[in-house]
């Protein structure tokens, strides 16, 4: 799993945010401000929100329109499925499952179709980790 994740975290610039909330106290908020800090893009996927962190909020993955190198998903278990098809979709390279959200099914589709898949770990300390080894 570490040389997955560092594969992803070393050719990821772009991440989509899928259930990125505006409210600074929510973690998702925290996560994806923290990985902007460290110079990646965030893209915020919500469809109740206009921007979030500067950037401009989307309703959904398929309406962003440009690549997406890794997908991080904020969502219910039972969301993830759905939404990895729809990464699978836009040609998303990676997909990130946050820390407590697993779904065994989300985890069959990214594989089959290719895509790094990891899933219950926290993005922003795993960065930590990855880059003060």
């Amino acid at each position: 799993m570490d040389l997955i994740i560092s594969e992803i975290l070393n050719t990821t610039k772009t991440i989509a945010v899928v259930g990125l909330s505006a409210n600074p106290e929510r973690p998702s908020h925290d996560v994806a401000y923290f990985m902007q800090r460290n110079g990646f893009r965030i893209i915020p996927v919500n469809p109740n929100e206009v921007m979030i962190l500067g950037e401009k909020s989307y309703p959904n993955l398929s309406a962003i329109p440009f690549e997406v190198d890794l997908v991080n998903i904020f969502r219910k278990p039972q969301d993830c499925a759905e939404i990895v098809s729809e990464a699978v979709h836009i040609k998303a390279k990676h997909v990130w499952l946050q820390l407590g959200v697993v779904n065994q099914e989300a985890q069959e589709i990214a594989t089959n179709a290719g895509i790094n898949f990891v899933m219950n770990r926290c993005l922003k300390i795993d960065y930590f980790h990855l880059k003060n080894a």
